[in-house]
């Protein structure tokens, strides 16, 4: 099977601190991966490796077969743009825009505008009767809603959610978990960064941080626990 992602030999190193250590991992055309660790493990530095917002200062990491280790900054941010669907625990959005017109500024940093395209979107999230809401107007669940919606507007062909539950109740948890599984099973390529274990075990595959390392690469149901 094609790897979507390939992280080679990655070390992240800010001044004295090692934020990251010669870290290997792959992840595979739609496959479900969830990284997990404490904090100061480097889930968040090797989350920002992966999506394009920032760059090793050792070792290759790949998207799709493109190289992104020796991209300029704006390089970075074209495929980021392009390439990846970003969800984040704090959702970002625009407070004076609409649900639909925050789903539309994707498009147009990325293409052409299609409010029919974008209101598709929200209804794929279960939102299309709140398109025209503001995101106070909103609950947390829902604005996260509109956060995915957002992220798939451009198809990409990878999906990073960092914490996409953190700030989630139980009930809008379900929802937005129930939301990446359809994806998953419509081939989406995902990747999870959670400190929770229920919903790490919702992936196909949980990988472990600690200290900068991967301590653990377990599939879900095979017992496997690899040492980094």
């Amino acid at each position: 099977m094609t790897n979507i992602l390939e992280v080679c030999d990655v070390s992240k190193i800010y001044g004295p601190v090692k934020a990251l250590q010669n870290v290997s991992l792959t992840v595979a055309a739609g496959e479900w991966v969830a990284i997990m660790g404490p904090s100061g493990s480097g889930k968040t530095t090797l989350m920002n490796i992966i999506g394009c917002l920032d760059s090793p200062s050792t070792g290759r990491a790949a998207l799709d077969g493109l190289d992104l280790s020796s991209l300029t900054a704006a390089e970075l941010t074209a495929i980021r743009r392009e390439a990846i669907g970003l969800i984040f625990q704090q959702f970002h959005l625009v407070s004076y825009l609409t649900a639909l017109e925050n789903v539309m500024v994707a498009q147009y940093y990325h293409s052409l505008v299609d409010e029919g395209e974008a209101l598709e979107a929200l209804g794929r999230v279960g939102l299309a009767d709140r398109a025209k809401h503001l995101p106070r107007q909103l609950s947390g669940g829902e604005q996260q809603r509109v956060c995915i919606a957002r992220a798939l507007i451009n198809h990409p062909k990878l999906i990073l959610a960092d914490e996409p539950t953190g700030n989630l109740d139980e009930t809008n948890e379900g929802l937005v978990l129930d939301i990446l599984h359809s994806l998953h099973r419509q081939g989406a390529s995902i990747v999870v960064v959670t400190h929770s274990p229920e919903v790490a075990e919702h992936a196909e595959r949980v990988v472990v941080l600690e200290h900068g390392r991967v301590a653990s690469d377990r599939r879900k149901g095979d017992g496997l626990a690899v040492a980094g």
